[in-house]
C-alpha cells in the first residue's frame, strides 16, 4: 500500500525519513549539537519546531483563509454556504490546532528545562542577566498566552459555533466572536514570538 495515499502514512514517512537521514548524517559529521547539548536535546528542538509549524500553520491558516472565507460564504445569500467547512473541515483544524499547542509547549519546556533554563527563562533572565534567557522567556511566556487561549477561549467556544456542545443562536453568536477575537490575538502574539525564539539564538552563550 502507497503511505502517500493517508495522512497517517505520510506522516509516519515523513518521521521514517528523517530518523534515516540524521543516522546518515551522524555517521557523516557526527553527533548533532545544539547550544552545546547533543543527542536528545537536538531531537527536542527540532520536535519542538516541527510542532510549531503545525500549530501557527493552522493559526494562520484560520485568519487568513478559513475566518475570511466562512464570512465570505455566509455573505453570500445564493453561494453554497459554509456548512461543508464547519461541518468536514474546522472540527479536523481544531483536533490538530490544540493537540500541536500542546506538543509545541511541552517540547519546547522540555528544551529549556535540558538546557538547565526553564526557571530563569521565565523569569526573563532576572537571575542570570543571560540576555538568551530574556528573549527566549518573552517568547515562551507569549506561548505560554497562546496555548492558554487555545484551550480557554478559542476551543471551548468554538465548540459552540460548531455545534459539538448545545447552544442557543445567542450563545453561538457571542462564542463566535470569543474566538475570533483570542484567535485574532494570538496570531498577533505570533509574530513577535516567532522573533523572540529565533532571535534568542543570537545570544546563545556556545
Amino acid at each position: 500500500m502507497n503511505p502517500l495515499l493517508s495522512v497517517k502514512g505520510a506522516i509516519a514517512t515523513g518521521f521514517v525519513l528523517a530518523i534515516v537521514i540524521s543516522v546518515i548524517l551522524t555517521a557523516i559529521v557526527g553527533v548533532p549539537k545544539v547550544g552545546g547539548f547533543v543527542g536528545h536535546e537536538a531531537v527536542t528542538i527540532w520536535l519542538h519546531v516541527v510542532s510549531g509549524i503545525v500549530w501557527i500553520g493552522l493559526l494562520y491558516y484560520f485568519n487568513l483563509v478559513q475566518i475570511p472565507g466562512l464570512a465570505a460564504a455566509t455573505a453570500d445569500k445564493g453561494g453554497p454556504g459554509g456548512a461543508g467547512i464547519s461541518k468536514y473541515i474546522a472540527p479536523r483544524a481544531l483536533l490538530w490546532f490544540r493537540w500541536a499547542a500542546v506538543a509545541t509547549w511541552v517540547t519546547g519546556a522540555a528544551y529549556l528545562v535540558a538546557k538547565g533554563g526553564f526557571v530563569e527563562s521565565f523569569l526573563l533572565g532576572a537571575t542570570t542577566g543571560n540576555p538568551y534567557h530574556t528573549v527566549i522567556g518573552l517568547g515562551a511566556w507569549l506561548g505560554t498566552i497562546m496555548l492558554f487561549n487555545v484551550w480557554v477561549f478559542i476551543w471551548p467556544n468554538q465548540k459552540k459555533v460548531l455545534g459539538i456542545v448545545p447552544a442557543t443562536d445567542e450563545e453561538k453568536a457571542a462564542a463566535r466572536k470569543t474566538a475570533t477575537l483570542a484567535s485574532r490575538t494570538n496570531f498577533v502574539l505570533s509574530v513577535p514570538m516567532l522573533m523572540c525564539m529565533i532571535g534568542a539564538h543570537h545570544w546563545m552563550p556556545f
